[in-house]
C-alpha cells in the first residue's frame, strides 16, 4: 500500500543480519555467509600457490618498517603471508630473499625482518596453542584423566585425542584402540610439549591425556596444533582428522584489514 504524501515512511537502520534478512544470490535466492564474507583464501606470490589463512601466517608491517609474525591475523594495517617452516624461514632471512619478497609485495624498501623473525614466528604459534587450549578448558569442552578419557573415547563423545609428549606408550595405545573402538579411524595427536606445559596451559594438574569432547573445539584445537606442528616440524604431520595444515613456500601482500 503506497503512503500518503504527509506520512513519514518508517526507516529501518538496523543491518540486514539484525533484522533477519539475508543478502540474495541471483541463482540460488540466498547467499551462504561465507560467501559474501572477506575471502579466507590467500595467494602466494613466489608460488602463486593458493592457501587458506588457517594454512599460512600473517606478517605484519609496523608504522617503522618492522616486520612481526601476526599468527592471528588481526593487527591492523598491510601483511603479507608466508607458508614456510621454521628451517626454511630462517634460511630465507639469512640470504636475503624474505625481505626482497617483503619489499616487492609492500611497494617499499623500508622493510626490516628481524633475524629472530622465526624464533617469533614458533613462540607465537606455541602461546596460540596454549590459549586456544586454556579457552576450551574453562568452557568445559575438554576432559583429562586416563579413565574419563577412555571412556568417553568408547562411547563416541570424544572428537579429538592428545597425548602428552611424554606420554607412556602403553597408554598412548590403550587410548587410541578405545577411540578407535567409539569410530574414529586414526590416532591422537602428539602434543609438542611434555604433560608440565599441558597442565599449565589447561591450569590443571599431571595432564598427560586430554580429549576435546565438542566438535567445533576439536576444529580449532586442531587448527592451533596443526599450524604449529607445520612450523616446526613439518614432516611429523598431525594425526587426529582435519583440518589438514599447510606448508607452501610463499608470501602475499594485502591491504589494509
Amino acid at each position: 500500500m503506497r503512503n500518503p504524501h504527509n506520512d513519514p515512511v518508517a526507516i529501518d537502520n538496523r543491518s540486514p543480519a539484525e533484522a533477519g534478512v539475508q543478502p540474495l544470490n541471483k541463482r540460488s535466492g540466498l547467499l551462504p555467509p561465507q560467501e559474501h564474507s572477506h575471502s579466507s583464501e590467500r595467494t602466494c606470490v613466489l608460488t602463486r600457490r593458493k592457501g587458506s589463512r588457517d594454512e599460512l601466517i600473517r606478517l605484519a608491517l609496523g608504522p617503522d618498517g618492522s616486520v612481526a609474525p601476526d599468527v592471528r591475523a588481526r593487527a591492523p594495517g598491510r601483511g603479507a603471508w608466508i607458508g614456510v617452516d621454521r628451517a626454511k624461514l630462517d634460511g630465507s632471512i639469512v640470504n636475503g630473499k624474505l625481505k626482497g619478497a617483503l619489499q616487492r609485495a609492500f611497494k617499499t624498501s623500508d622493510v626490516t625482518v628481524p633475524a629472530d623473525l622465526g624464533e617469533q614466528t614458533e613462540r607465537a604459534l606455541r602461546q596460540a596453542a596454549l590459549d586456544r587450549l586454556g579457552m576450551e578448558a574453562r568452557a568445559g569442552n575438554l576432559i583429562n584423566g586416563a579413565d574419563k578419557v577412555e571412556i568417553a573415547a568408547r562411547s563416541g563423545k570424544v572428537h579429538l585425542l592428545i597425548h602428552a609428549a611424554d606420554a607412556g606408550e602403553d597408554g598412548r595405545k590403550r587410548l587410541d584402540q578405545a577411540w578407535r573402538v567409539g569410530g574414529a579411524a586414526s590416532r591422537g595427536v602428539i602434543f609438542p610439549e611434555e604433560r608440565t606445559i599441558l597442565s599449565l596451559a589447561l591450569g590443571r594438574e599431571n595432564v598427560v591425556h586430554v580429549a576435546l569432547i565438542e566438535p567445533a573445539a576439536a576444529a580449532r584445537v586442531h587448527c592451533a596444533l596443526a599450524r604449529w606442528r607445520a612450523f616446526i616440524d613439518p614432516e611429523a604431520g598431525l594425526e587426529g582428522g582435519d583440518p589438514a595444515s599447510g606448508t607452501g613456500s610463499a608470501v602475499e601482500v594485502e591491504g589494509t584489514e
